[in-house]
């Protein structure tokens, strides 16, 4: 991948809209891709609270957003 816009921070964009964290994992990063995971997972479990689900969608968002502007440091 080399940098924003290019075809693999498209793809991860995409794993992430579908999984919160799985872009993060396509691009090597674990730990970030754990804590979207989580994060995400645990505020859409309690989305009956209406806040969490809202809380979760924006983190939802960033992971995607996370992915997709990713730029990798040589």
């Amino acid at each position: 991948m080399t940098g924003q816009g290019s075809g693999g921070n498209v793809l991860a964009a995409i794993c992430s809209f579908l999984i919160p964290g799985l872009g993060q994992l396509v691009q090597g990063r674990a730990l970030s891709a754990l804590l979207f995971f989580i994060v995400v997972s645990t505020n859409y479990f309690f989305a009956a609270l209406i806040i969490p689900a809202i809380v979760g969608g924006v983190i939802h968002l960033w992971s995607i957003l996370d992915a997709a502007r990713y730029r990798q440091e040589v």
